[in-house]
C-alpha cells in the first residue's frame, strides 16, 4: 500500500465508528442467543465435503472430551483416515462402527445391503438413546433411506421423540428427504461446482478418504 492509498484520519475514524455499530448490533442479536439443545444436522448435496464436515465436528468433540459415535452406513471395509486415526487413538471417546459393505453396485446384492443398513439403524438407535454420547454421526445414512433400505418415517419418528434432548445427530449423504430437513435443525447443502474425477482423477488419499 503506497502512500496515496493509504486511509486518512476521517476515514479511520468513519471506519472505527462503523465498526463500533457493528459490533454493538452483533453484541445485541447475541444476547438473544441463551437456548442450547441438541441439534438435528443434515449434510446433503452433489457436491464434495458432506462427510468431511461432519467429521471435523466428531473431531471438535473428540478434542472437548466429549463422548461421541460414528455409524457408517454404506462405505465398506476400505481404510479411511478418519476411522483409522479414531480407533487408534480415540476410541475410548468415540465409538465407530463401520456397517455397510460398500455401495450397492459394489456387493450386487440388495437383500443383504437391506440388512446391514437396517443392522446400522438399530445400532444407531443404540448409540443416540445413550445420553452420554453427546454427538453422534451417522454417515451415508441418506443414501440407505433414499434407496429405501430404512424407512424415513421411522427415523423421523425416533430423531423426533426419542432422541435426548442434548444429543447431535448428524447425518449425511446425497438426496436428503424433505422430511428429514423439516425437522432438522441445521441443514448445509454441498454444491458441486468443480470436481478432478470429471477430470479422470480417481480419489486420492488425504482428500477422499
Amino acid at each position: 500500500m503506497t502512500a496515496e492509498t493509504l486511509p486518512d484520519d476521517a476515514d479511520l475514524v468513519r471506519h472505527a465508528e462503523k465498526m463500533a455499530k457493528k459490533k454493538a448490533a452483533r453484541e445485541k442479536i447475541m444476547a438473544t442467543k441463551t437456548g442450547e439443545k441438541g441439534l438435528v444436522i443434515v449434510h446433503t448435496g452433489k457436491g464434495k465435503g458432506k462427510s468431511s464436515a461432519a467429521f471435523g465436528m466428531i473431531f471438535r468433540h473428540i478434542a472437548h472430551g466429549r463422548q461421541c459415535a460414528v455409524v457408517q452406513f454404506i462405505k465398506g471395509a476400505m481404510s479411511t483416515g478418519e476411522r483409522d486415526l479414531i480407533l487408534k487413538h480415540f476410541s475410548d471417546v468415540c465409538a465407530f462402527h463401520t456397517m455397510g459393505e460398500g455401495f450397492t453396485w459394489e456387493t450386487q446384492d440388495k437383500a443383504r445391503d437391506i440388512a446391514m443398513a437396517k443392522a446400522a439403524w438399530e445400532k444407531a438407535k443404540e448409540l443416540i438413546r445413550d445420553p452420554a454420547n453427546l454427538m453422534v454421526l451417522l454417515d451415508e445414512i441418506n443414501i440407505a433411506i433414499r434407496y429405501d433400505y430404512i424407512d424415513i418415517a421411522e427415523v423421523v419418528e425416533f430423531l423426533s421423540s426419542e432422541k435426548p434432548e442434548m444429543t447431535h445427530v448428524v447425518l449425511t449423504g446425497r438426496n436428503a428427504k424433505e422430511e428429514l430437513i423439516e425437522i432438522a435443525d441445521l441443514v448445509t447443502e454441498m454444491e458441486l461446482v468443480k470436481h478432478p474425477f470429471r477430470s479422470g482423477i480417481k480419489a486420492q488419499i488425504g482428500v477422499e478418504f
